[in-house]
Formats: structure tokens, C-alpha cells, sequence
């Protein structure tokens, strides 16, 4: 479906904002338009009529444009709903944030219908989500003679000025005073400047000048604010005129300065470079924040592809090792440690399912699908795996359970793939602390919430003890990235359970807690 045949949300607390946005949608041919006030009457609209795209600012009342993107994404009729994001947003690590939230497009105020529709092509047309070229191997029309043509990689193109004068002295003046900064566009009546100001791609500037015949400049001015695509167009007027009623007309039409043809061509120079580097820092915070969006996506395509290589490796491995435990010739002793192999390859797979999804978690978008977790049985397993893989170290690791013997341990409320994950990482990172020839005990306590102690030998070091769960918190460890508490975290608290620690030197002992929900089966119905 092409662009202009979609129906676009347009979500906005500023009347004036929705108008820009609208208007500038109808001048490239849209006309399937609704709008919006704020994130929550947005999301009202979003769940009781068809809308193809969403364009929404950022900071709003009621819900935010974050707040939006965020409910939309947990919604599951909504979450692959494309979403861009209008924002003067500067600090890095917010914008961090609506990529990992799951925005599909940015765009830096103040903008241009043009930027406009080069961000809707790069976020709804399948060429637009192609890689970027590399702008040294792209350069701009009417450039590729001049010597700084070829731009290094992430350098920005010379910003554009359009020049409008009908005297060819001054023209060319004013041509030459800014070719080797900019790339100049000349036009030498006001028809020719309006025609220039039609393309995708405006000016960045517009040196005027006023006295011009058949249309003058304040007619043309007059005109670009006509039209939304060029309504926030800057304008310097640069003219013979000197009095102050010319000034003030020209300031009323929005010029962002009035310069007299006699001023001193380097104070001009000047007023443009200054303005020019406001524009320059808008043009680079756009390409900086393109250049995220293009590599969070990139970074997720190949964690995609990384995990169905494992998972179809994985796979291979489930099914010989299943053929081979299969086998009637092979010694039952054998045969059993082939089958724990086969249920740790699966759960392996398990988890590379899992990784899919732990984006969701940490945004606290996961909902997970709460059922019975044999949690005996998983802590079994993972020291039985433990035991073997720790052997270097000589520890002595246990089991302990409060439940009399004969009766069935009891269960989680959670998923079984998430509870796995969840004490792989605790139980591993116990056995690692632990000093050779230690306990290291894993406790099922029958309670209600479950509750689950992990203890060891040794003390977490003391910088390390306020941040134990953050992100990327590690201290010494050869090979630790410092997720390992933190990912255990989120995912006890994704299954409404927690975690907490307690290391004592006086004791030379540091204990896990985790709490999960206990699992209460229903009582068997009449006649079952």
C-alpha cells in the first residue's frame, strides 16, 4: 500500500502542533488524518478504529508519548503498530530509551514536511529500512565538481542557502562570499525562488532580497508562509532597503534578520554562520538519532538470526542424542546420562526462546502465562549439572528440603523456562564465589510466598554489595559481564517474585532469598 493511501494518528497536547503535522501530511497528498490530544485519548482511538501509523509528540499530560508507545507495544493487536516519535528531546540515554521501547522513527523539531516524509519512507517502505549508504559515496546535486564533495563517514553535507536577488552583481556576490561553506541555489526573480522551495529537499536558508520586479520579496516570504511544507522557512532579508518600516514588514513576515546590502560582507558571513550552526546542531541530533534507530535494529536483526542458527544447531543435537539414548544397545547407566543431556539441550533451546523476549521484561512489558513450576525439580537438575561442571573445584553441593519424605514438593505459580533461567544464573554464580572444597545449598522452604536460599561460602567485596543486582555490576570476576543477578532479578520480578541478599563477614557467608508465588492446585471437581 502506498504512502498516501494509509491512515495516520496524529497525537498532540499543542493545537498549534497538530495543525503543523496535518497540514504538512495534506500538502504531500495525505488525506486519511485523525488527531489526537494526548497519549490516552489516543490509545482510545487506536483500540476502536483502524489507524496505520502514529505520529506523537513526546511530552504530553495524562500519558506521555513514551507512556504511548509502551502500552501499545504490550498490547498484542496494537504492537507492531509503526510509531514515530517528534521530539526536541537532546539527552542521549532518553532517547536510548524509546528505541529500546520499540519506536520505529524519530524526528527532531523543528522540522520540514520534507524531513517529515523521509522519515515516513524510512520507517512504513521496505527500502527505507535498508542500511543507509555511507554519505561519502552520496554526494549532494551540483557538488560532485567541488573539492569538498567528498564527505568522511557520519559528516554531515554542507547545509543548503538559496540566494534571490535580480541584480547579477549582487548574485554572484553573494554566491562566491558563501561557496565555500555552503552548497548555494541562485534564483533571480521570486517565481524561480518559489519553484526552488517546491522540492522534497528546502534550503536551509533563504538570503532575500526585496526589491525585485514583478514580485518582490516580501510577496514571496509572503507566500512560502502560505504553505505548510515551507511555512517555518528561515529568511534573511538582504536588501537596499534601510528604513524602518521595510525592517518591521520583513520582521512581521517572520524574517529571522534584515541586512542591508552596504553592511560589511564578513558581519553577514558571520550572522550566517551563526545561524547555520543552530541549523547544523538540529541536522546532526536528526542523523545521530537515524544512526541509533539503524543500528538498534541492526543489532536486533542479528541477535534474530543468532538465535535461529542455535536453536536449529540445537535442535540437531536434541534429536541424535534422542536416537542414541533410543538405542537398546546402550547401557542403561548411559542411557540416562544421555537423557539429562537431551532435557539440557532443550532447555538451552528454551532459553534462546527466552532471550527473544527478555527486551519485554526489562521494559515490564512481559506478561507472562503463570502455571504449575516444578521448582524441586529444576533446582535438581541445575546442581546435578552444576556438580559435574564445578568438579574442578571439589565443592559439596546439595539439596534441602522441608517437605516429608514421600510427600510432593511443592510448586511455583510462573513458567518453567523463566524459574530455569532464573536459579541457572543464581546457583552458577554461587559455585563460582565459592571457595574450593565449600558447600554450596540450595533450600526449598514450603512457604507461602515459595521461598528458595541459595548459600555459599565467601562475601560479596563491599563495592559491590549496594549494586549486587544492577546492570553490568561485576568485581574482578575473569570473563563477568555483571548481568547475571540483574537478569535473575527480572525475571523473578517479571513472575511477581523478588530477590534480596545478605553477605556477612563475620560469618564469611553470603544467602540468596528468592520468593516466587506458590502454585495452589484446585481441588479435584465431582465426578473427575
Amino acid at each position: 500500500m502506498k504512502l498516501h493511501e494509509l491512515t495516520y494518528l496524529v497525537v498532540d497536547d499543542l493545537e498549534l502542533m497538530r495543525a503543523v503535522t496535518i497540514n504538512q501530511l495534506r500538502s504531500m497528498g495525505f488525506e486519511k488524518i485523525k488527531s489526537a490530544r494526548n497519549g490516552a485519548e489516543a490509545l482510545d482511538m487506536l483500540r476502536h478504529a483502524k489507524f496505520d501509523a502514529v505520529l506523537s509528540d513526546w511530552n504530553m499530560p495524562v500519558m506521555s508519548g513514551l507512556e504511548l508507545l509502551k502500552t501499545i507495544r504490550a498490547d498484542a493487536r496494537l504492537a507492531k503498530m509503526p510509531f514515530l516519535m517528534i521530539t526536541a528531546e537532546a539527552e542521549r540515554q532518553r532517547i536510548e530509551d524509546v528505541i529500546s521501547a520499540g519506536v520505529s522513527g524519530l524526528l527532531v523539531k523543528p522540522y520540514t514536511a520534507g524531513s517529515l516524509k523521509n522519515r515516513l519512507d524510512r520507517m512504513l517502505t521496505p527500502q527505507g529500512r535498508l542500511p543507509p549508504k555511507s554519505a561519502s559515496n552520496t554526494p549532494l546535486p551540483g557538488t560532485a565538481d567541488r573539492a569538498d564533495a567528498g564527505l568522511t563517514p557520519g559528516a554531515l553535507p554542507p547545509s543548503r542557502i538559496l540566494v534571490v536577488d535580480d541584480y547579477p552583481v549582487s548574485l554572484k556576490l553573494l554566491e562566491k562570499l558563501f561557496a565555500d561553506e555552503y552548497q548555494v541555489l541562485t534564483a533571480t526573480d521570486g517565481p524561480q525562488a518559489l519553484a526552488l522551495c517546491q522540492g522534497e529537499t528546502l534550503p536551509d536558508l533563504v538570503l532575500m532580497d526585496v526589491m525585485m520586479p514583478g514580485m518582490d520579496g516580501f510577496e514571496v516570504v509572503r507566500r512560502l508562509r502560505e504553505v505548510p511544507a515551507t511555512a517555518q522557512l528561515p529568511v534573511i532579508f538582504v536588501t537596499g532597503l534601510s528604513d524602518d518600516a521595510a525592517r518591521l514588514k520583513g520582521m512581521e513576515l517572520g524574517a529571522v534578520d534584515f541586512v542591508s546590502k552596504t553592511d560589511n560582507p564578513k558581519a553577514l558571513r558571520a550572522r550566517v554562520r551563526n545561524f547555520i550552526q543552530f541549523v547544523d546542531m538540529r541536522r546532526k541530533l536528526q542523523a545521530d538519532y537515524d544512526t541509533m534507530l539503524d543500528e538498534a535494529r541492526m543489532r536486533e536483526d542479528a541477535e534474530h538470526m543468532t538465535r535461529h542458527d542455535l536453536k536449529g544447531s540445537l535442535a540437531g543435537i536434541v534429536g541424535m542424542v534422542q536416537t542414541l539414548a533410543d538405542d537398546e544397545d546402550m547401557a542403561p547407566k548411559h542411557a540416562a546420562q544421555l537423557r539429562l543431556v537431551q532435557q539440557t539441550a532443550q532447555q538451552v533451546m528454551d532459553m534462546v526462546n527466552l532471550a527473544g523476549e527478555l527486551y519485554k521484561i526489562e521494559m515490564g512489558r512481559y506478561k507472562p502465562k503463570a502455571t504449575a513450576v516444578d521448582v524441586g525439580d529444576i533446582l535438581h537438575r541445575i546442581v546435578d549439572l552444576s556438580r559435574a561442571g564445578f568438579a574442578h573445584k571439589q565443592l559439596t553441593l546439595e539439596v534441602d528440603t522441608d517437605t516429608p519424605v514421600g510427600n510432593e514438593l511443592p510448586h511455583a505459580s510462573g513458567e518453567t523456562t523463566l524459574c530455569y533461567s532464573l536459579f541457572q544464573n543464581l546457583i552458577k554464580n554461587a559455585c563460582e564465589a565459592a571457595p574450593p572444597g565449600s558447600r554450596v545449598v540450595v533450600a526449598l522452604r514450603d512457604e507461602n510466598p515459595l521461598r528458595v536460599l541459595i548459600s555459599n561460602a565467601g562475601v560479596v567485596p563491599p563495592e559491590l554489595r549496594e549494586r549486587f543486582f544492577d546492570k553490568f555490576a561485576t568485581s574482578g570476576k575473569q570473563g563477568g559481564i555483571g548481568i547475571g543477578t540483574y537478569s535473575a532479578l527480572m525475571l523473578a520480578r517479571a513472575q511477581q517474585g523478588d530477590i534480596s541478599m545478605v553477605t556477612s563477614d563475620k560469618d564469611h557467608l553470603t544467602a540468596l532469598t528468592v520468593t516466587l508465588p506458590r502454585h495452589t492446585f484446585d481441588a479435584a471437581q465431582p465426578g473427575t
